[in-house]
């Protein structure tokens, strides 16, 4: 629960404090009106406050924050992946989402490092499905080009690694294959056991390139990865298996991994949060992309 307090209170400040303390009243105001049971809170709270429980007989998930444009993304983004491999949109109503719950919900975070290999190919096979769905006629969903135009301001970030991730995002945008609907954070805890199947869960719902949707992945688990012995080999492996599997161009996932860093380091700096991670992966594929 602290590092969801840290992160509602650097992020939202008064209206974040003023949220937290009501958040006893929400839930129980919630669980009348939507017939809600034995909620309890999940792991690793973030940014939202997420809990399980029971709807009637159904397992179902209550995810409360105050990104509301965000929760209306996510539900967009459910919607148009609706089919495909992704879990149910019950409820979505102002920062509240009811979702279908994945069971047993074991993420592929489990598979770290021991079952690296088996875990891309799970990933592979999630891409595959996710990029057969549509981009909605209408729709509000963002471009990444729109995301990565922060790296335009005048930020707290070595002027040299800076340049080159504004220099690499302008090549790949104007280089860029036809452009589909993404999850835009498909990492392991975002990847879900249903069944006997996988799911997904937390779509950003962004337009891009197919390939800007592996490098989540790659730079995932954090922190484990990067403190772990063999982590120039796991990430090496996991770009030449996703290339090849996805027919992927190795140089272009490698690129978008540095450019994609840079980019959480200028999120982590916006939102007032510890940028040691996103720095040293920016430090990290930056000597990639050197080699």
């Amino acid at each position: 629960m602290q590092a969801i307090k840290h992160n509602i209170l650097s992020i939202y400040g008064e209206k974040g404090k003023q949220w937290l303390d009501n958040l006893p009243n929400l839930i129980t105001q919630l669980t009348e009106t939507y017939g809600l049971s034995n909620l309890k809170p999940v792991n690793n709270l973030s940014y939202n406050y997420v809990l399980t429980g029971l709807q009637d007989s159904k397992v179902v998930i209550l995810k409360l924050g105050l990104d509301i444009d965000g929760f209306k993304r996510e539900a967009a983004a459910l919607m148009a992946f609706s089919g495909v491999g992704v879990v149910e949109v019950l409820i979505e109503n102002n920062g509240l989402l009811l979702l279908e719950c994945a069971v047993p919900g074991v993420s592929l975070k489990s598979y770290f490092p021991e079952n690296d290999d088996e875990a891309i190919n799970i990933t592979a096979n999630v891409i595959k499905r996710l990029h057969k769905a549509r981009i909605p006629s209408a729709h509000a969903f963002l471009h990444i080009k729109d995301w990565l135009t922060v790296l335009d301001g005048d930020l707290k970030i070595p002027a040299q690694t800076l340049q080159k991730a504004r220099e690499l995002r302008d090549q790949l945008l104007k280089t860029a294959d036809p452009d589909i609907l993404l999850h835009g954070d498909l990492h392991h805890d975002n990847i879900l056991k249903n069944g006997e199947d996988w799911v997904v869960i937390d779509p950003k719902g962004v337009i891009g390139e197919p390939t800007y949707e592996v490098a989540a992945f790659i730079r995932n688990p954090m922190p484990e990865l990067l403190t772990h012995e063999n982590v120039q080999k796991i990430i090496h492996n996991r770009i030449t298996r996703f290339a090849k599997i996805l027919e992927l161009s190795e140089h272009r996932v490698i690129d978008w991994c540095f450019v994609q860093a840079v980019l959480s380091w200028v999120w982590a700096i916006e939102d007032g949060c510890d940028d040691t991670y996103s720095k040293n992966l920016t430090a990290f594929f930056e000597r990639y992309t050197d080699a």
